[in-house]
């Protein structure tokens, strides 16, 4: 027992003095100031900037708009957009544009980032005249410098990873929190290491490479967070670290971003493998290597209380005071890490309420209260008598932005409900006699939130067929797509979409079937 004390006190004292260190550095961040400075001046490389699309056609029109706004010159540049299976006709923006390069990925499914720009690469890794890949989520805005900083960031890198600016006006609580964190997180932690010469994780989001290493090692792997924490370790590996460049911005919408974090079980993992491979020269593949251990604030705040309640009454190898100094090194590394993390004064007490969010996060997840969870919420859904129906589906705002959702039609009972989920939120209607009245709340529920869901009960060119069924699921599509000489009505089904639709008045079903009837 004296031995695990030992060796967990000499973890949490060398990450206290590791913190300080980060702290004291990431107050000067002069280098990154000079290279912005001078960036205009740097040679030009020849960038291929890869966008890859998922029904983002609003926010992939205006980054191509700023994309032709760079200060950087139009020759030393070529975009390639990839559309992955859109829907949304994104590829109607580029009829006439010569300034893409576009890969529509369509008849196959939706394959997925990762592959999408495998087939990609493959197809430009004879192309000499690239000098870098500029990978970027067709969701992401830039500034008009952007390119000028990327190629200056080039000279000294061979993979970059940029700052994600997230527009917090329309965030709940919780994620105000992780906003906060994250952005805490990249102003200090993240760039403190980059000062050291320390490597960081990619981002896919936005991420630059040099071509030669991508030739090197085949491709990237943009599968999930996970695989671009293995990519970046790999990149250390080969020395060629991916470095973090908060000159590189790009701005997202809550809308389209998604807190992602890679798993504890995955960094425990990778570290497993790395670990036999550290014993080389490669410091910063080594130090990447025991960065996959930094630990969570509880751990170390834990740690620290039992060590100093033990060396206080009992016999340890250091004294109290020197626990307690250690402590307070951490304490001092904290206050100094905020003075340069642009963090407003809200968000510095938000904060310091992410562990109490991480406490929650960790209890919510622990395998007896998930696996409790997981059967409640089992329970709820799937009684012996319940039949259910996912499709997916998208919801519109007012400005006619796009939102991958799902609906669950369930029958249960001899009742029927529906559950709206749009990433991990989710709302159920109460249970009504017909499925027809469970979806007039969702409609009304999001309408009153300025959302419109983009299915063909909710379109204008749809009427209701009064087939003598209680739920009402079938209607006519009464619009002229995909063809003017269609006239006569097409049958269709209250969830089916279509490119044609267009948002219809929203009204009781009692005030449709009686204007219905009225006309007739």
């Amino acid at each position: 027992m004296e031995f695990i004390l030992d060796i967990l006190y000499i973890y949490v004292a060398l990450y206290s003095l590791y913190f300080l260190a980060l702290a004291l550095r990431n107050l000067n961040d002069k280098p990154f100031k000079i290279e912005k400075r001078y960036s205009q001046y740097d040679e030009k490389d020849n960038l291929a900037i890869v966008i890859y699309a998922r029904n983002n056609k609003i926010t992939l029109e205006n980054l191509i708009r700023e994309l032709k706004m760079q200060d950087y010159p139009i020759n030393n540049f070529r975009v390639f957009v990839l559309l992955d299976n859109c829907s949304d006709n994104s590829e109607q923006l580029f009829e006439h544009e010569t300034f893409v390069n576009l890969v529509n990925i369509k008849d196959v499914g939706t394959i997925g980032k990762d592959q999408a720009i495998a087939m990609l690469i493959e197809r430009l890794s004879k192309d000499d005249t690239i000098d870098a890949y500029v990978f970027i989520d067709a969701d992401r805005s830039i500034p008009s410098n952007f390119l000028t900083t990327v190629n200056a960031a080039l000279v000294n890198n061979s993979a970059l990873s940029g700052e994600t600016l997230i527009l917090t006006d329309n965030l709940g609580p919780v994620d105000k929190i992780k906003a906060a964190y994250q952005k805490y997180h990249m102003n200090f932690m993240r760039k403190a290491r980059s000062l050291f010469g320390l490597a960081a994780s990619a981002d896919s989001g936005v991420f630059v490479i040099k071509k030669n290493i991508v030739d090197e090692i085949g491709s990237v792997d943009f599968k999930d967070i996970n695989s671009e924490l293995k990519y970046s370790m790999l990149l250390s590996k080969i020395q060629c670290p991916c470095t973090y460049n908060p000159n590189i911005q790009t701005y997202v919408d809550t809308a389209n971003y998604d807190f992602r974090k890679p798993r504890l079980s995955a960094r425990l993992d990778l570290f497993k493998n790395c670990f036999t491979q550290i014993w080389s020269k490669n410091f910063v593949f080594a130090e990447h290597t025991f960065s996959l251990l930094n630990p969570n604030i509880w751990l170390v705040m834990l740690i620290y209380a039992i060590i100093m309640k033990h060396s206080c009454r009992y016999y340890f190898f250091v004294d109290f005071r020197i626990v307690l100094l250690t402590f307070i090194v951490l304490v001092a590394g904290f206050g100094i890490s905020l003075i340069n993390s642009k963090l407003k004064l809200n968000e510095i007490i938000l904060l310091c309420l992410y562990p109490v969010y991480s406490l929650c996060h960790i209890i919510k997840n622990l395998p007896p209260v998930r696996m409790v969870r997981n059967k409640i919420e089992q329970r709820e859904e799937l009684p012996e008598d319940t039949e259910k129906l996912t499709v997916d589906a998208f919801v519109m705002n007012k400005a006619g932005r796009e939102l991958p959702c799902k609906i669950e039609f369930i029958s249960e009972s001899g009742l029927a409900k529906i559950k709206f989920i749009y990433k991990k939120r989710k709302f159920v209607t109460g249970r009504h006699l017909r499925m027809i009245d469970a979806l007039q709340e969702i409609r009304q529920k999001l309408y009153d939130y300025g959302f419109v869901i983009k299915i063909c009960s909710c379109c204008k060119h749809f009427t209701s067929q009064a087939d003598g069924s209680t739920n009402m699921l079938k209607g006519f599509c009464n619009s002229n797509y995909p063809s003017p000489s269609i006239k006569e009505k097409r049958p269709t089904l209250i969830w089916n979409s279509c490119t044609d639709f267009e948002p219809a008045q929203v009204t009781n079903l009692l005030e449709e079937l009686t204007g219905e009837e009225a006309v007739h």
